[in-house]
């Protein structure tokens, strides 16, 4: 048996689009004698839609996808996603499924029986569970179809909730002879480890191949990086697709399989998913060009060397805003990266605005010391300017700001917190140094001392502990959800010390809010996933 999982990048919405993608690879299963198609988890209207399934007429044309698909699967063995209506009144209009056709025509649905409603998952708002594991006969072979979170609390990979029934368990008895997957699995940071482990003892218990198809490509904040797999009966990874591409990834059953080694998971899926993020994100909303405040740090140096990436240098605009308080280094080490990537790049100087802006306040604040709101009228003017280019060129603007910095508000609402994208809101300083280092940026870039040149001898320094002490406090708490004490013994800190950490966490929720969208490379990003009040007296 020959099976074809379709790792296809859908774009939400785009029916026919998707549509098209579904019936261009089961033209290419066609042409290689391919036995089984599968295709990832809601694959026609892409993963996920939020409240686009509230609309009764997005609902009707995916159910009409069906009539354009079916006559194309003639002689195979399809496996498409999709969510469809539920026609027995029960709590939720819809259900998660899977539609199967056999030869030509739709013989059936299987529906998710478990639906995550937790981190970056809502599925229960608008899904039923599926109340039944179903097993196809095709070709002399039993074909038990599965979706995505069904086969997770098997392996305990999910941490947050313990559902009432374990799919895995349920097949056992029906002893099927391959179990398919449709995934809409998001990436974060060494996600294939736990991906592997997880499809391992789906294929041990069940004593069969298992083969995942896993979506690729991002949408809004969540990167998929495909890497479907394909686990023989003894647990043993067989084959791999690449990850961040589309690939149809191709098993002959019959053939002898060698176990094969499975990515590493590290900086370079890291910096893929990054390159990912902003590529689609552009295509799918339609822009081609880019602007980035450049400012010789190497935060707007990594995101300028993403950009470059993925939209190609010739799509990237790179501008540098000079203030008093710039070094001849910065502006420098500016002019001579963008050169280097073959990025165009403006030298704005905002010293005329800022002596204007000061001219015009003086008589208000005359008296007051210099502080930071003399500060942040400068990053004010620089975003201003940044998004005046990307007005007028068509250009989106990506913010540069880093995870850590956002999680403690150092940053400045309507200044560098401005663009239409964050590239780096889900990578802590630490990470960011990680990947100057791999991709190789300049060391005077990469060596510099983190300061936003808002004051005279200005150091990150002034305000925050040195990032080697910052970046894992802010992962234990954001992303493993430790308490105060367990941090404060983990990190060895005073609790005093991790507890005002985790007060300036909460006390820029309200920044957080009115940052721009951003891509998700870790466990608990901000934005989608992490949702926390502003208004509250607990922390």
């Amino acid at each position: 048996m020959r099976i074809l999982a379709a790792q296809v990048n859908p774009t939400i919405g785009d029916l026919s689009g998707n549509t098209r993608k579904i019936i261009d690879a089961l033209h290419r299963a066609r042409r290689q004698k391919i036995d089984v198609v599968l295709f990832p988890e809601m694959t026609i209207c892409g993963y996920f839609p939020d409240d686009l399934l509230l609309d009764p007429s997005f609902i009707n044309q995916i159910e009409k996808q069906l009539d354009v698909i079916e006559p194309e699967t003639k002689g195979m063995f399809v496996c498409v996603g999709l969510p469809r209506k539920n026609q027995t009144g029960m709590e939720k209009p819809l259900f998660n499924s899977a539609a199967i056709f056999i030869d030509g025509k739709l013989s059936g649905f299987k529906d998710k029986t478990l639906l995550p409603t937790y981190d970056v998952f809502d599925e229960r708002r608008y899904f039923e569970p599926g109340a039944e594991q179903l097993v196809w006969e095709y070709q002399g072979k039993r074909i038990a179809v599965t979706i995505c979170e069904d086969v997770w609390q098997h392996s305990k990979s999910v941490g947050y909730t313990h559902y009432r029934v374990d799919p895995v368990m349920d097949l056992v008895n029906k002893k099927p002879d391959l179990v398919l997957n449709l995934s809409a699995s998001p990436y974060y940071y060494k996600r294939t480890d736990v991906r592997l482990s997880t499809f391992q003892a789906v294929a041990k218990t069940l004593k069969c191949p298992v083969i995942l198809c896993n979506q690729v490509g991002a949408n809004d904040q969540l990167v998929f990086d495909g890497h479907s797999l394909c686990i023989d009966g003894k647990g043993d990874l067989i084959e791999i697709a690449k990850g961040f591409v589309e690939e149809d990834l191709v098993i002959d059953l019959s053939e002898p399989k060698k176990v094969c080694d499975a990515p590493q998971g590290d900086l370079t899926d890291l910096y893929s998913a990054l390159v990912l993020g902003v590529r689609d994100y552009f295509q799918k909303q339609g822009f081609k060009r880019a602007v980035v405040g450049l400012s010789g740090g190497i935060d707007s140096a990594l995101v300028t060397y993403i950009a470059k990436d993925a939209l190609g240098a010739e799509n990237v605009l790179a501008i540098t805003m000079p203030s008093r308080f710039s070094s001849k280094g910065s502006v420098d080490d500016s002019l001579s990266f963008a050169k280097g990537l073959g990025i165009e790049i403006k030298n704005i100087s905002i010293e005329p605005i800022f002596k204007e802006y000061l001219s015009l306040l003086e008589p208000e604040f005359g008296g007051k010391a210099l502080d930071a709101t003399e500060e942040n009228l400068q990053t004010r003017i620089r975003g201003m300017i940044l998004m005046a280019f990307s007005n007028k060129t068509d250009a989106l603007l990506l913010n540069t700001g880093n995870k850590s910095e956002m999680a403690v508000g150092y940053c400045t609402l309507y200044g560098d917190m401005a663009g239409g994208l964050g590239v780096l809101h889900d990578v802590t300083k630490l990470h960011v140094y990680q990947l100057a280092k791999w991709i190789g940026l300049p060391e005077e870039i990469i060596q510099k001392t983190p300061s936003a040149e808002l004051k005279e001898n200005q150091t990150d320094l002034d305000l925050l502990p040195p990032y080697e002490i910052l970046d894992p406090i802010l992962e234990d708490y954001i992303e493993e959800g430790l308490s105060v004490e367990k941090i404060a013994k983990k990190q060895g800190q005073s609790v005093k010390f991790v507890r005002e950490i985790i007060r300036k966490i909460h006390s820029a929720e309200y920044k957080r809010r009115q940052a721009p969208i951003s891509i998700r490379v870790t466990q608990k990003a901000f934005n989608r996933g992490r949702i926390s009040p502003i208004v509250q007296k607990w922390r």
